[in-house]
């Protein structure tokens, strides 16, 4: 009988790659948007998004956050938010690739580059105190953990069929 501590720590794993994925691909899209579209464009899909009544909470949090973001697009900040998320979704999407495949390289590779993403993410934070990159952070820490672990019992799992 199976460990359920490490059933649940695998499934863990499973579902944070699989979410790193999704946000890959959500990022990778993004990215192009930003490279392709116009900002007269931009600006209305976030006047749209911005009209829409879920981002109209208690304190307006999520609209003034939107609304700051906008703007930092169209005073010179969309090149640089265009080619962050197309790096970062491009790599989230090839290494949980190869993850999901269990090919041994990525693990390394996932938490290497994701370390990296940390940092960024951190030296950020530093300039902007936004939350969204410590929750982000949080979220990276917990699945490089959980892809150290899922590497480890991986190599025991080669060691013990190469006997």
């Amino acid at each position: 009988m199976k460990n359920p501590l490490r059933i649940i720590l695998h499934d863990s794993f499973r579902v944070g790659i699989t979410l790193k994925g999704l946000d890959g691909l959500l990022e990778t899209m993004t990215g192009l948007l930003l490279l392709v579209a116009r900002p007269e464009f931009l600006a209305h899909i976030v006047q749209s998004i911005g009209n829409s009544n879920w981002l109209w909470d208690i304190n307006g949090y999520v609209a003034d956050h939107l609304l700051q973001a906008s703007e930092r697009l169209s005073s010179g900040g969309k090149m640089f938010a265009a080619v962050f998320l197309l790096a970062h979704g491009l790599a989230k999407v090839i290494m949980v690739v190869g993850l999901w495949f269990d090919k041994m390289w990525a693990y390394p590779l996932l938490m290497g580059v994701t370390s990296a993403f940390i940092v960024f993410q951190m030296h950020r934070f530093e300039r902007t105190h936004s939350a969204t990159m410590l929750i982000f952070s949080a979220f990276d820490a917990l699945v490089i953990y959980l892809t150290w672990r899922e590497y480890r019992l991986q190599l025991q799992g080669e060691r013990t069929s190469a006997k």
